[in-house]
């Protein structure tokens, strides 16, 4: 129902019977639609996470992971790693209450870290030390895939499905020239 009416056309009956339960089940799992929302990004962060510790056993060099990035089918994520307008309202709605940011730091903390341990494993897979601060990189990743995710939400024609990975296949390769 959020990806069809947003988080704030979707009201609490709807999301309940869209999910074939009642108000009152509802109520029994979340207290709230904001619990349920911070529960949305912690179910899409432990995929992500997964998905990518998955592809980071079978691929060790960072070219490799890369490609296998390239050709993951994102219709089978979770609703927020198929919807990138979701994704961002979700964070943006978390984002603009003082007291739901800290939910959303420790995701994005994770979601940095996700980054910086695939930096640093295939650097030492592939016998090298990392170029730059991998926590930084994942800092630097994690927004441009943010950024990305807005330009092709608000410009799809210049703006194409693959930017993120090109542009991360862009860096590795200017990396790996210096």
């Amino acid at each position: 129902m959020f990806e069809e009416q947003g988080i704030g056309g979707a009201s609490i009956e709807t999301l309940a019977a869209a999910a074939g339960f009642s108000r009152g089940a509802f109520y029994s799992n979340f207290k709230s639609k904001d619990e349920l929302i911070i529960a949305m990004l912690e179910d899409h962060l432990e995929q992500t996470v997964r998905r990518n510790l998955e592809l980071l056993a079978r691929h060790k060099n960072l070219a490799d992971f890369i490609d296998a990035l390239k050709t993951m089918d994102r219709s089978k994520q979770d609703p927020l790693g198929r919807s990138p307008l979701l994704h961002m309202e979700m964070i943006l709605f978390v984002a603009r209450a003082e007291k739901r940011r800290p939910e959303l730091a420790k995701r994005l903390r994770a979601g940095r870290k996700l980054i910086a341990d695939v930096i640093e494993t295939t650097a030492k897979n592939s016998g090298k030390d990392p170029v730059l601060d991998p926590a930084w990189w994942g800092s630097i990743v994690l927004a441009m895939e943010d950024g990305f995710d807005l330009h092709r939400l608000i410009d799809p024609e210049t703006t194409p499905a693959d930017s993120f990975v090109r542009a991360i296949s862009d860096l590795r390769r200017i990396i790996d020239a210096n």
